[in-house]
C-alpha cells in the first residue's frame, strides 16, 4: 500500500560519519534536544561514509524508533566531501545545517545559527567559529591558524575558523554548489562564489573523549592544493584566457625580446648559433604560446559547458513583495527540482 510523502522539515541536518559507532547513540540524541527546544521541525541525514565499525548497523537501529532519522550508506570510503554532497543531494528543508559526528562540535548550538537566519535575511550562510578550540596547540591550532589567513587572503572571504565543521545555509546556497575531492574545507569560499551573504559566530567546542580524529598533519599540503584550485574557480572560472593568456603573454615578452637581440647580433655578424640565450629565448615564446593555446581551449570548454545546460553562468534573484527572503531564480528553481528528482 502506498504512503502519502511525509511533509518536507523545515531543516536538514547533514552530519558525514566515518568510524563514530562509540559516538553515534549520544550524537543522535544530543541533536533531538538541541532541536526540541526550538520551533523548526528537521530531519537528520546521517551519511556513513564507507566505516568498518559497525556505525552503519548502529545508524539502522536508531533510525527504527526516529522517523526524521535517515541513514545514507555510501558503498566504500569515499570521503568528507562525497559524503556531505550526498547529504546535499537529499536534502528537503528550506535550511541546511552541517556538523562532524565526533561531538566536538556542540548540538545545542545548532538553534544559535538557525535563529540568525530566520532572524536575519541579509544573511545567506552562518559560519561557526570555534573560538575557544579545545585542541593541541601545536599540532592542531596553530596550522589551523596559519591556513585560516592564508585562506581568507587568497580567496577574500575573510573567517577565524575555516575548519569548524557547523555551519547553516539557506537552501538555495546548498542547491547552487558542487563538492569535489576535498573541498569541503572550502565551502564557504564556493557558497560566495555562488553569491551567498556570510557571517560567523562563536560556538562551543570540546575535546574528542571518544574515537580517533581522521586529521593528520599531512592534510597541510593537500590544502594547498585546493586552495589554488579555489583561486583558479573564483577568479578565473568564466575567464581561463585571462589567467593561462596572461601568464603566457609574460612568459612569451622576455623571449621576445631575447631573440630580437640575439637576431640584432647577428644582423651585425656575430655568432649566435651556440648561444644558451638562443635556446632560452626559443624556450620562452613556445611556452608564452602554449600559455596561450590552453586559455582559447579553456574559453572554448566554458562555453561549450554553460550553453550546453551545465552549471548556469550567474545566479539572479527577482524582488518578490512583502517577503522575508527573495526565492532563487527560475533556474536555479529548475536545478533545484532536478536534484531532488534524483535523489
Amino acid at each position: 500500500m502506498n504512503t502519502a510523502p511525509t511533509p518536507a522539515p523545515d531543516v536538514s541536518i547533514v552530519v558525514p560519519i566515518y568510524n563514530e559507532v562509540e559516538n553515534l547513540p549520544d550524537l543522535v540524541e544530543r541533536i533531538a534536544q538541541a532541536m526540541s527546544a526550538q520551533p523548526l521541525s528537521f530531519e537528520l541525514l546521517a551519511v556513513d561514509d564507507g566505516s568498518r565499525d559497525g556505525s552503519a548497523d548502529t545508524l539502522r537501529e536508531l533510525a527504527a524508533t526516529r522517523p526524521w532519522l535517515r541513514p545514507v550508506f555510501l558503498a566504500r570510503n569515499y570521503g568528507q566531501s562525497s559524503a556531505l554532497q550526498a547529504g546535499f543531494d537529499r536534502v528537503r528543508g528550506r535550511y541546511v545545517v552541517t556538523l562532524d559526528a565526533d561531538l566536538q562540535n556542540e548540538p545545542a548550538d545548532i538553534p544559535l545559527l538557525l535563529e540568525r537566519l530566520e532572524n536575519d535575511s541579509s544573511v545567506d550562510m552562518v559560519s561557526g567559529w570555534r573560538k575557544d578550540r579545545q585542541d593541541a596547540e601545536l599540532s592542531r591550532k596553530l596550522p589551523s591558524r596559519i591556513a585560516n589567513r592564508l585562506i581568507s587572503s587568497a580567496t577574500g572571504v575573510h573567517l577565524h575558523d575555516y575548519g569548524c565543521a557547523l555551519k547553516a545555509y539557506r537552501r538555495p546556497i546548498i542547491d547552487r554548489i558542487r563538492l569535489y575531492g576535498e573541498l569541503h574545507r572550502f565551502i564557504p569560499s564556493l557558497a560566495k562564489e555562488a553569491g551567498a551573504r556570510i557571517t560567523e559566530v562563536p560556538v562551543r567546542h570540546h575535546a574528542r573523549t571518544r574515537g580517533v580524529s581522521k586529521y593528520g598533519i599531512d592534510r597541510t599540503f593537500r590544502v594547498i592544493l585546493d586552495l589554488i584550485l579555489i583561486v583558479f574557480f573564483m577568479r578565473y572560472r568564466q575567464r581561463p584566457l585571462h589567467a593561462f593568456g596572461g601568464l603566457g603573454l609574460w612568459l612569451a615578452a622576455p623571449g621576445v625580446l631575447i631573440l630580437a637581440w640575439l637576431l640584432l647580433q647577428k644582423v651585425l655578424g656575430e655568432d649566435i648559433g651556440g648561444r644558451p640565450l638562443l635556446l632560452a629565448g626559443v624556450m620562452l615564446v613556445l611556452m608564452g604560446v602554449q600559455m596561450v593555446v590552453a586559455g582559447l581551449i579553456g574559453e572554448l570548454l566554458m562555453r561549450i559547458y554553460h550553453e550546453a545546460g551545465g552549471a548556469p553562468q550567474f545566479h539572479a534573484q527577482e524582488y518578490v513583495p512583502d517577503s522575508r527572503v527573495n526565492m532563487p531564480a527560475a533556474r536555479d528553481q529548475k536545478a533545484q527540482a532536478a536534484t531532488n528528482n534524483i535523489a
